[in-house]
Order: C-alpha cells, then sequence, then structure tokens
C-alpha cells in the first residue's frame, strides 16, 4: 500500500505541471450548487455555478455551470468529472483591455481529474462585430472533448464612453 500512496503524490505532481493556467481555479468564485444525486454517508453529486473576471479585459465576467461527483471518489478527489460546462459571460462594467492578446488565449485554467484532464476558457475577438468570444472545453493529454460552451460579450458603451474596438488589442 507504501507504494500506493507514492505514486498517488507522484501522480499529483505530474497532473500540477501539465496545465499552464492564465487563472488559478482558486481566482473562481463559487457562487452556488445543487444537488442532483443523493448519496448517504458522501458529499452529493451536484451542479456547481462560478464566477470569474476576465484577467485581461476589465468589465467583462464570464459565469461556468460543472457538475462536481461526490461519494468516495469525489471526496478524495479521485473521480474524473464529465465535460458537460456551461458557460456565459457578459459586460459588467466599462470595458478596458490591459494589453494585447492572442486569439484563442486561456483566461481560466483547471484540472478536472487527477492528471488527464483540464477545462479551459478561452478567448477571442470577431472584429466585424465588435465582439469578445469565450469558449470553455475540457481536453485530455491523450484527445480532447467535443463538449463545449461559447459565449459572446458584444462590446458596447458603458456611460459616456464609446467602446473600445476588441480587434486594437490583438497582437497580429
Amino acid at each position: 500500500m507504501m507504494w500506493l500512496r507514492g505514486l498517488t503524490a507522484g501522480a499529483l505532481a505530474l497532473g500540477m505541471g501539465f496545465a499552464a493556467p492564465a487563472a488559478r481555479a482558486d481566482d473562481a468564485d463559487r457562487i452556488f450548487d445543487k444537488s442532483t444525486v443523493w448519496r448517504p454517508l458522501t458529499p452529493n453529486d451536484k451542479l456547481v455555478v462560478y464566477g470569474i473576471d476576465d484577467p485581461s479585459v476589465a468589465g467583462v465576467a464570464c459565469w461556468y455551470t460543472q457538475p462536481e461527483k461526490g461519494g468516495i471518489k469525489g471526496t478524495l478527489g479521485l473521480a474524473e468529472d464529465v465535460s458537460d460546462i456551461s458557460l456565459a459571460c457578459r459586460q459588467v462594467g466599462p470595458v478596458q483591455f490591459k494589453g494585447k492578446f492572442k486569439q484563442g488565449e486561456v483566461v481560466f485554467s483547471e484540472r478536472r481529474s487527477l492528471i488527464f484532464k483540464s477545462m479551459q476558457i478561452v478567448r477571442g475577438c470577431d472584429a466585424k462585430r465588435n465582439t469578445l468570444i469565450y469558449m470553455v472545453y475540457s481536453d485530455k493529454v491523450i484527445q480532447g472533448s467535443p463538449k463545449n460552451s461559447t459565449s459572446a460579450v458584444p462590446l458596447m458603451p458603458w456611460g459616456t464612453e464609446p467602446p473600445p474596438r476588441c480587434d486594437a488589442f490583438m497582437e497580429k
């Protein structure tokens, strides 16, 4: 059994190195949860809503809902969470870009299993419509998941300030 504990610690160390997140999972605010499967003596399976602020674009926030496994595996952090994640992003104040960004740049990332799966939220700019596009998806070391969700944030005036052009802040 001692070898199993060493293997688990090694796998955790390896898993931490796989993702290079723009924002840490600790940066997400847990808004609320709703139990979906009752489990006696262990935590229930839940849908959990989290909120994040775009670290590079002030005035834009995203909320995502993801399932979290309960039970013994979920309690120990050994359950692989499914890839069903929904996403909604909105302008919540005047938009201010904090620098240049690339199409498909990672805004937020978190680990979804012990070492093999992570969830990514990425951002792009639809220059023609002056709209920020956010997409959430999960990926594995070997293959990704076709399950994804997309949200659009048209940049609008806030007060008397005209909206900035997202394409003016894209790296060419």
